[in-house]
């Protein structure tokens, strides 16, 4: 991992953005698998890039516990947007797995469980995270 924090947050936002962005694309194929797996990949790293202000973030796909440890460091004009992203980041987190291997135990792969309205659902959260990490890393003066 990098020892130099601004790179770090840089590069995680960076790749965040790509995946939102890759969302965006697969909305437009009607990959509603490919969507809600890379807009909760989109989140989880806006996340990951917060917290790399302050500390190395987690490997977790659920970084919103270390996230919220984090949540006095940021100035209290910045913490609902915090509170905010980490509780999207829970909320998101078990797409990771139900993206990739659907729900084994009941019979169901990705593409039985979702649909257009799951993805839409997953890039609008996607979309107001990037907007909320953007604010909070210009807040804290981290050009992204």
């Amino acid at each position: 991992m990098s020892l130099n924090p601004v790179r770090e947050v840089r590069y995680r936002f960076r790749l965040a953005t790509e995946h939102l962005r890759r969302a965006e694309r697969l909305f437009k194929l009607g990959d509603w698998v490919g969507v809600v797996n890379s807009a909760q990949l989109a989140v989880e790293n806006f996340a990951k890039a917060l917290i790399a202000v302050f500390e190395v973030p987690t490997w977790s796909h659920d970084p919103s516990a270390q996230l919220l440890k984090l949540l006095d460091r940021f100035p209290s004009g910045l913490r609902d947007d915090i509170r905010g992203i980490a509780r999207v980041v829970r909320e998101m987190a078990p797409e990771h797995g139900r993206s990739t291997y659907g729900e084994p135990g009941r019979g169901l792969t990705p593409g039985d469980l979702y649909k257009e309205g799951h993805a839409r659902e997953a890039l609008d959260r996607a979309v107001r995270v990037w907007h909320a990490a953007r604010r909070v890393l210009g807040a804290l003066g981290v050009g992204v």
